[in-house]
């Protein structure tokens, strides 16, 4: 379609040099920007979010309008003018593809802790609240649990914890497959790329491979501009509310990766327990003296700003971050 539309502009007497397109970010992910890029197309992702809408309550909405507000963002962001849209970067295949044994993961533990509750809660309705599915041979403690009555438990009951305890133990193993073959790699290509910034993060007391293999993967890793974009990437700016003499903050924008936002705050508390001597923890303390929930709630916040940040001038360019326990290099 595009080739016959720039054929009709050539011969109706148009000399054409640059196909440029866009479209928005979507489920389909960054694949046909990578096709078509392979084809001589310059094609841009759009940011949904950062194209500007008419803030009427009722207005119109169609396909045809929305194309021309598309286009008229496009052709704004291409002649250089800002607050017209933003463009995602398109990642290559194997940056998208290193993200996946961590997000794999994440959905597998989020599984395991489901079939766990399911479990708890079926015995709980029976009474039994002291049998734990997590325990190595708590399948084979199953067929010896009895009721508070003293009753074995229920046939239909009984089979389906069964089948509840096989699927926890295939989904366990799961997870241990991906945990083996992370460190296979990491161990085999110790000096290279994102695992080099893997290991020197997973050296920090307090952070594990886990965490470390997330950060590095999902924004670490990514050509950042300077603090602030590591900052905005990560969902950890704030949301001002300024309107004539009204000053007030909305919380935080969630306009990044919700994944990082979530991963740096149980970091942040978990950096306050294991690096109680940093600069960052103390910086942490001496604005929370008052002990109110609220202040330490939102400088938690501001700490997992801070940290990231300095997480990411720690790999990227190698700067000390002031008081901070490391690991022998191994």
């Amino acid at each position: 379609m595009l080739h016959r539309w720039r054929d009709e502009a050539v011969r109706a007497g148009r000399t054409i040099t640059r196909i440029a397109l866009a479209f928005e970010a979507g489920r389909d992910g960054f694949w046909l920007a990578r096709w078509l890029e392979r084809r001589g197309v310059e094609a841009h992702v759009i940011h949904p979010s950062s194209v500007p809408v008419s803030r009427e309550h009722r207005r119109a909405k169609t396909d045809r309008l929305d194309t021309e507000l598309l286009k008229r963002g496009f052709l704004g962001w291409l002649r250089g003018e800002r607050g017209h849209c933003s463009m995602a970067r398109v990642p290559t295949i194997a940056e998208e593809d290193a993200k996946r044994p961590n997000r794999e993961r994440e959905s597998l533990v989020g599984e395991r802790t489901r079939i766990v509750n399911r479990i708890k809660s079926t015995l709980a309705r029976l009474g039994i609240r002291n049998f734990k599915p997590t325990l190595r041979k708590a399948a084979e403690r199953l067929a010896s649990v009895h009721t508070p009555e003293g009753m074995p438990l229920p046939p239909n009951a009984l089979a389906e914890l069964q089948r509840d305890m096989a699927r926890l133990g295939f989904v366990v193993s799961q997870i241990r497959e991906i945990e083996d073959a992370r460190q296979k790699r990491l161990e085999q290509q110790p000096e290279t790329g994102a695992h080099a910034m893997v290991r020197l993060l997973a050296r920090i007391v307090g952070v594990g491979v886990e965490t470390a293999d997330m950060l590095v993967h999902e924004v670490l890793s990514r050509p950042m501009r300077d603090r602030r974009a590591v900052a905005r990437y990560a969902g950890l700016t704030g949301a001002p509310d300024e309107s004539g003499g009204q000053r007030r903050e909305q919380g935080l924008a969630r306009a990044g990766n919700a994944r990082v936002r979530r991963g740096m705050i149980q970091l942040a508390w978990r950096f306050l327990l294991f690096q109680k001597e940093s600069a960052l923890a103390h910086w942490y303390r001496a604005r929370t003296a008052d002990s109110r929930i609220g202040t330490r709630k939102t400088m938690i916040v501001a700490l997992a700003r801070k940290l990231i940040i300095a997480l990411w001038r720690f790999v990227t360019t190698g700067e000390p971050i002031e008081g901070v326990v490391l690991r022998p290099a191994s």
